[in-house]
């Protein structure tokens, strides 16, 4: 008797260990699966009092939002440390005074410069409790140290998750628990003539609000292109005063809702001068999640060319179209492999919705696709020859398939599993970052001397913050030879490994 119960004792406390073990699993499981991305219904602290206390009367009262909003938005200041920099020898001047000196002069004419050491400011919003934010790509790009200080004057140490040039985005990370945050809102709610208020660390002074309204949607300046040849640009244009510094900060709505991240201004001088830009948060909220959950922006393709701005009338009789202007987006082309040929898009024909919603201008119709990703359905209307017809159509990515893109496929002939390094450890070997090789197999990474436990830091010279810089820098070198360079934690130098990349096509 007692046998048996012994035995049906240790049968329930194993599968009560088995049953807490799967539970504690699971939600691991499912923490990392929403790592940086806000959970529905929850409100942060720092909301608490704000919703039923707006004005009677529709006044107008910014103090709640303001309130609410600014212990959300950061201060984030970076160093870039001096590097010494080797002139292009195709772009060398020569040397003079080589034929009566020889060539000890030739630092004087083309050699490797110094950049100094260079210090900049932006603002960051918080997005989650536990230190997820979204920035500016241009505040935090090629910066070796990455300092925030929230609005109590608390400083953390950040970490790059990843950034996206095409869009000006990019996604840091600082080690905490319960801070406070800002809930998204819906940018496509926002209307011509809306109250909104900025918040940020414009000219390094402490948080700043600053109100406007929202006078314009779906603007393009072109300033994102000169960091990407794939710029995504759908802005709302505000006249609430922005200057250097606000770069990455929150645009906000009465509600307290985050609906942009400040990005641009429109000025003569470099200051404010009237116009600010803010990207929509419906494209923030799009870009930050492929981020943190792919390492890079996963971006759908219809398969069109189209004017970037209106057609002229030159233009309009040359491609010999009665197209008008707000009638919709004018198709210039239509490749072959693309989803709209696919879809029986033509060259000719006059795009005017997405998914019902209306587009007549290429910003308009860039943010709606821009929240998709490649193998999501979605409905085209067009007009030809004056009729109308609606057709299903599956997005693509660049490379004309669906597939989902991690990296551009050089990461896996490393052979190595590959990780950001965590802010604990890069802090205690003094790098503002960098990637772990955690686990050497076959690949090009077995052919070179590196041991596992090694941090990259940079390569040919050029930061290393996370895998996605790693793939990027990599890619744009293959079929040469690079430099990695890196350390080992608790071992003092930097070691340099060569890396043969002559055969990666």
């Amino acid at each position: 008797m007692n046998m048996k119960l012994n035995n049906f004792f240790a049968v329930v406390a194993i599968s009560a260990t088995t049953a807490v073990l799967s539970v504690w699993g699971y939600g691991k499981f499912l923490e990392r699966q929403s790592a940086g991305i806000q959970e529905q219904g929850k409100v942060p602290a720092n909301y608490a009092g704000f919703f039923g206390n707006a004005p009677a009367g529709g006044a107008v009262d910014f103090t709640p939002a303001a309130t609410t909003a600014t212990p959300a938005v950061v201060h984030i200041k970076t160093k870039t440390k001096a590097r010494q920099v080797s002139n292009n020898s195709s772009s060398r001047q020569r040397n003079p005074f080589s034929d009566l000196f020889g060539d000890d002069f030739g630092d004087f004419f083309g050699g490797p410069r110094v950049i100094p050491e260079q210090r900049a400011s932006g603002s960051g919003v918080v997005i989650t409790d536990d230190g997820y934010i979204i920035t500016n790509n241009h505040v935090v790009e090629g910066a070796d140290e990455i300092n925030v200080t929230l609005a109590n004057k608390k400083s953390y140490k950040a970490t790059v998750i990843g950034t996206d040039a095409s869009s000006d985005l990019a996604v840091i990370k600082i080690e905490g628990k319960g801070l406070p945050y800002l809930v998204y809102g819906n940018s496509d709610e926002t209307k011509l003539g809306q109250w909104v208020l900025a918040i940020g660390y414009p000219l390094n002074l402490d948080v700043t609000v600053t109100a406007g309204i929202v006078s314009a949607k779906s603007r393009s300046i072109g300033i994102n292109d000169r960091q990407s040849n794939a710029a995504i640009e759908s802005f709302i244009q505000t006249d609430a005063a922005v200057n250097p510094g606000n770069s990455g900060g929150a645009l906000i709505n009465t509600s307290g809702e985050l609906i942009g991240i400040n990005s641009a201004i429109a000025s003569p001088t470099g200051s404010y001068a009237g116009y600010s830009y803010a990207i929509p948060v419906n494209i923030v909220k799009k870009v930050v999640t492929d981020i943190v959950k792919f390492g890079t922006v996963q971006r759908a393709y219809i398969g069109i060319q189209y004017p970037r701005e209106n057609i002229t009338d030159e233009q309009r009789k040359e491609l010999g179209t009665g197209y008008k202007e707000g009638e919709g987006v004018y198709v210039i082309e239509v490749p072959a492999d693309g989803a709209a040929a696919a879809a029986g898009v033509k060259k000719g024909d006059i795009v005017t919705k997405i998914n019902g919603v209306g587009v007549t201008t290429g910003p308009e119709l860039q943010e709606q696709v821009t929240r998709f990703k490649p193998g999501d359905k979605i409905s085209l209307t067009y007009v030809r020859n004056g009729k109308e017809s609606t057709v299903p159509l599956t997005l693509k990515n660049k490379a004309g398939n669906t597939d989902i893109v991690k990296t551009t496929g050089i990461i896996e002939k490393l052979g190595a599993e590959l990780a950001a390094v965590d802010s604990k450890t890069a802090s205690a070997n003094q790098i503002s970052g960098g990637v772990v090789v955690k686990k050497i197999s076959e690949g090009l990474f077995k052919k070179t001397r590196m041991q596992e436990g090694f941090i990259i830091t940079s390569v040919n010279d050029q930061e290393i913050k996370s895998v996605a810089d790693l793939d990027k820098i990599l890619s744009l070198n293959k079929g040469r030879k690079v430099k990695i360079e890196g350390v080992y934690p608790g071992f003092e130098g930097t070691y340099p490994y060569p890396l043969d990349l002559s055969d990666v096509e």
